[in-house]
């Protein structure tokens, strides 16, 4: 299980789902397995927190069916919460392989998200403000993560969506030896050209 961390424009999502195709993986964005329950949309859409242990539920269903199933899991954007990635500890320790924050410089972001056009995604403040609170959640969880002895890599997310890909193909390999490719090379034509998460 690898986990991948980054704010919204670093081209987390996108880097999630190539990663997962590449490897033949599957990848489970907390937000998307929010969604897809349906259970939160008046909490969500009113801007609420859905509550941590309601958010572990969740993820540990959809975890435990995969591992199930045979197959090897990218976290996107889990845990969010110190409080989640405790859990994880206690409960998962042993099959995480390690954890990648996929960074951005705060202008290439400002000029991502402006470009990506979203109503709260236009002002800079907003924006900072995510900084902000990304930053305070990150650290007590990587501090967490290394704490448990488990690696933690951060990637340049600046280039092209292909090349970054090459370099997180690179480090997940370095993080998890038994990590192999179910496609050849990473096809720029099937990878899509976002940086909306």
């Amino acid at each position: 299980m690898i986990v991948l961390f980054g704010l919204a424009g670093t081209g987390k999502g996108t880097q999630a789902k190539a990663l997962s195709e590449f490897f033949g993986w599957r990848t489970f964005s907390v937000g998307q397995v929010i969604r897809d329950t349906g259970k939160y949309d008046n909490t969500t859409n009113q801007g609420g927190l859905i509550p941590d242990d309601d958010v572990i539920k969740l993820m540990t269903e959809q975890i435990e069916k995969a591992t199930a199933e045979g197959f090897n899991i990218i976290l996107d954007g889990y845990p969010r919460t110190e409080y989640q990635a405790q859990w994880l500890m206690n409960h998962m320790k042993d099959d995480i392989s390690g954890a990648i924050i996929l960074e951005v410089p705060k202008d290439e972001l400002y000029e991502r998200l402006e470009l990506r056009g979203r109503e709260d995604d236009k002002s800079k403040d907003a924006i900072d403000r995510r900084w902000e609170i990304f930053e305070q959640n990150i650290t007590p969880i990587i501090k967490l993560f290394e704490q448990n002895n488990i690696p933690v890599k951060k990637v340049d997310g600046v280039g092209a969506v292909e090349t970054v890909t090459e370099r997180l193909i690179t480090v997940v390999k370095a993080l998890d030896p038994t990590a192999t490719a179910q496609l050849d090379d990473v096809n720029g034509e099937e990878i899509e050209k976002s940086y909306g998460e």
